[in-house]
């Protein structure tokens, strides 16, 4: 095959790898920007203003009052909005003390554990032995181990848990609605922790100069991130969308580095690179009957 053909069939293919790491690159340029301002409006409060001006663009573009649930539809479309809520206002906690690579690293065991679950195979249980090097490495656990305040690596894991139902109960409750229930999630986590983040937000939430860097800061996390990744995922198979998002907890670790100074040591990154691995080699080798990602999994909501 000659030079100029290789490149005319890797091109449909690039495109849509390039919009994927640029919509990750924009979520965790978001999450650090939010953390440079928890100085001034604290943790709670860019909750608050993540929660709810993301979800004012969600709700612009989707609309999501047009949507009709059913009755059994309904109680899980509020567990995934409170799991949703939950995952945002723990995530932004815990990057408080935690650097945010080793946050994400520590919060993507939360889907990976439910990918793992019902291992059977050999070969899965080297994807489980991965994770949990991983993990031991990351959190706080003997002498010798990272430092790494054991509260925010707590709250880390615990978005991680609501991930994993956020994951769960989208799956019953936008199987029909797709990336418009999303929207509709936000709106419900709004209602909560909008309220309960500017309750406990620091007075400077309250400075207009404050409000366009929200705004990005919700554009980053929600609106571009999200756009860019349906487009990525029109245009690749499901099981290599799966295995390069599984490069988030490395993005992280690098907007760390860059936006924050946020230097980890050789034991973590080693750590992060064993869970990517886990991501990874789990979804490329699961199961065909399981290895659908729905429109409403992909979105990582942090």
């Amino acid at each position: 095959m000659s030079a100029p053909q290789t490149t005319k069939n890797m091109a449909p293919v690039l495109f849509p790898i390039t919009v994927l790491l640029i919509a990750m690159l924009s979520l965790q340029g978001g999450a650090s920007l939010a953390k440079s301002l928890f100085s001034t409006v604290g943790a709670p409060g860019i909750t608050a203003l993540r929660l709810g001006l993301g979800t004012l663009i969600l709700c612009i573009i989707f609309k999501p009052w047009r949507l009709r649930f059913t009755r059994e539809q309904r109680k899980p479309l509020l567990m995934y909005g409170l799991a949703l809520g939950c995952m945002n206002y723990l995530f932004y906690l815990a990057i408080r003390t935690v650097p945010l690579g080793v946050a994400v690293g520590l919060e993507f065991l939360g889907p990976l554990t439910l990918a793992l679950i019902g291992a059977r195979r050999p070969l899965d249980f080297i994807w489980v032995l991965l994770a949990v090097v991983g993990l031991w490495f990351l959190l706080p656990i003997g002498e010798g181990m990272s430092h790494i305040d054991p509260l925010g690596a707590l709250l880390a894991v615990g978005a991680g848990a609501c991930w994993a139902v956020y994951i769960l109960a989208g799956q019953r409750a936008g199987a029909e609605h797709g990336p418009a229930t999303v929207a509709m999630g936000s709106l419900i986590a709004s209602v909560i922790f909008v309220p309960l983040g500017l309750t406990f937000a620091a007075p400077g939430i309250w400075h207009w100069e404050v409000l366009p860097l929200a705004l990005l800061i919700a554009l980053l996390s929600s609106a571009i991130p999200y756009s860019l990744e349906m487009m990525a995922l029109t245009r690749l198979p499901a099981r290599i969308f799966g295995t390069l998002m599984s490069l988030e907890p490395a993005m992280a670790a690098l907007s760390g580095m860059l936006f924050l100074g946020e230097l980890l040591t050789l034991q973590q990154w080693m750590a992060l690179l064993a869970i990517i691995i886990a991501s990874a080699g789990s979804t490329l080798t699961m199961k065909q009957k399981s290895a659908k990602i729905s429109e409403v999994d992909i979105n990582h909501p942090q």
